[in-house]
């Protein structure tokens, strides 16, 4: 899941980021409306978060050039007004909901796990694929109902390829996934963590398939297969 977030309280700002990061989800930061909506018209997002008091345009703005571009994305307002009028303007240009500045933390985690849930359509929030399976509001994942060991980049991307299942999915699609602006990561580094997370998964029933120079695709495999990965790819 891939979060923007447009605060331009550094304080505030540093602090979501941080909450967001450590709950697995990819989080990138703007400062002001402009830079959100470059962002949105650039990028493909799961959840806005957007403050409505931003400098250069202002958070309505940003909301009602999204809706006219027929995004669908999940909004989430914060606002430190307590303007009925401001949030009713919100909600009718295409808010999905909103908060009050101050606001308790586990609030808005719960808020934002409710509308990514919202944003793929209300489905189920468990994807299992044969033994292995994904908590999307917990974030754990379970190999024969154990639950699996994973780092947060490992979790986004057993998420990625799970929720694409029976399909290639590419580096440079891993790459726009599991990365934030400004990191730099490589292709090797992609092939690292298939393989650290091939290791916990594939002697279970489920495997990550290399279709090389393309990507890659997860696939249930036969009781008493053996693995015949031995690189990193």
């Amino acid at each position: 899941m891939r979060i923007l977030l447009a605060e331009d309280d550094s304080v505030l700002a540093d602090g979501l980021t941080r909450s967001l990061r450590q709950s697995g989800y990819v989080t990138d930061c703007v400062s002001n409306g402009q830079e959100a909506d470059n962002a949105l018209s650039a990028q493909d997002f799961d959840l806005l978060i957007l403050d409505l008091d931003l400098p250069k345009m202002s958070g309505l703005d940003v909301l009602r050039r999204l809706r006219s571009r027929d995004s669908r994305i999940p909004v989430l307002i914060l606002t430190a007004g307590d303007s009925v009028e401001q949030r009713v303007k919100a909600l009718d240009l295409g808010a999905d909901d909103y908060m009050a500045k101050p606001f308790a933390l586990s609030e808005l985690e719960a808020r934002v796990r409710a509308l990514t849930r919202r944003g793929a359509g209300g489905g189920p929030t468990i994807i299992k694929h044969g033994p292995l399976s994904f908590d999307q509001v917990g974030r754990i994942a379970y190999l024969h109902e154990h639950m699996l060991d994973l780092s947060a980049r490992e979790l986004g991307l057993l998420e990625v390829l799970l929720q694409r299942s029976g399909r290639l999915v590419s580096k440079d699609q891993l790459v726009d996934h599991l990365c934030e602006w400004g990191e730099e990561v490589s292709n090797n580094a992609i092939e690292v963590y298939v393989h650290r997370l091939r290791k916990k998964i594939e002697t279970e029933g489920v495997r990550i398939a290399t279709v090389r120079g393309l990507g890659y695709c997860l696939e249930k495999i036969a009781p008493g297969y053996v693995s015949t990965n031995q690189g990193v790819t």
